[in-house]
């Protein structure tokens, strides 16, 4: 007699599931993403219902903590022979509760958003996917770009902290292995900004994308840009009006829109005004 969905135990997934993660991820009809998976899986918390036939995962999910201050929910997916039978829901109660205090973050497909409002999340923003080969000028000449080396790490941290409004060490340290281009922006000696250029599929992603203002993000990406053959692929805050404008008038396209939302928290922390693009919308 085959175990019902709703008593199907949950578990906590390594980095040994990264294939069975990408499997579910291919599945659903999205990209399997094995090199994004490696990292969240590493750097955050994964659950996962294993199927009872041995097909692989029945769903899964990645929680990446930022302390007591706010933990990122990602990469919720359901096979799709399990589809709208509750285990969804199930996986992200279960989440949440292991969450206990901590506010949560997350990105919102049209798909999933009621799900989470029924869980009592709430929109606090939007962000749109965008995607395509820039064709920009080079960068201004005034904002200076370069590769980041170890030595900018204590600076690029603190700046990261200050921007983001929470100590991500353990997911910023591992950027020079994850990505494959790491770019800062700097004035008179001072760190104004920085980018990570990190590969997914065909595509390199932009995130994290900090900047002191929108001048610098542009020769951030130009600057990212410059030294790839790959199409771009990013989530701008919708806030970001020119910069959005910019990319979309040199080349890039929207792709998708995401709701920023939230649970036990009326807002994100940090500073908005110089955060333009997250690591990946399944972490912040």
């Amino acid at each position: 007699m085959s175990t019902p969905l709703s008593e199907l135990p949950i578990r906590r997934l390594t980095t040994d599931d990264r294939t069975s993660c990408a499997d579910l991820s291919e599945d659903r009809g999205w990209p399997r993403e094995e090199h994004k998976w490696g990292l969240l899986l590493a750097a955050g918390t994964g659950y996962g219902i294993d199927d009872p036939e041995g097909k692989g995962l029945v769903t899964a999910c990645i929680v990446t903590s930022y302390g007591r201050g706010l933990a990122a929910i990602g990469m919720m997916l359901v096979a799709e022979r399990y589809a709208r039978q509750g285990v969804g829901r199930r996986l992200m109660q279960h989440a949440l509760a292991e969450a206990g205090d901590t506010p949560v973050t997350l990105h919102a497909t049209p798909h999933g958003q009621p799900l989470y409002e029924e869980l009592g999340f709430v929109n606090v923003g939007r962000a749109e996917m965008v995607r395509g080969h820039l064709q920009a000028p080079a960068a201004e000449a005034e904002v200076t770009t370069r590769p980041a080396t170890a030595d900018d790490l204590p600076a690029l941290l603190r700046l990261d902290t200050e921007v983001f409004g929470l100590d991500r060490l353990h997911m910023i340290t591992r950027l020079p292995a994850f990505a494959d281009q790491l770019r800062v922006a700097e004035e008179d000696g001072v760190l104004t900004g920085y980018a990570a250029a990190w590969p997914n599929m065909e595509t390199h992603v932009v995130g994290p994308l900090i900047a002191r203002d929108t001048r610098t993000a542009k020769a951030l990406i130009s600057s990212l840009a410059a030294a790839t053959d790959r199409p771009l692929r990013t989530d701008i805050d919708l806030r970001h009006e020119e910069l959005l404008a910019w990319v979309k008038d040199h080349g890039l396209e929207t792709i998708a829109f995401n709701a920023v939302m939230t649970y036990g928290i009326p807002d994100l922390p940090g500073d908005w005004t110089r955060r333009f693009a997250p690591l990946s919308v399944a972490a912040g």
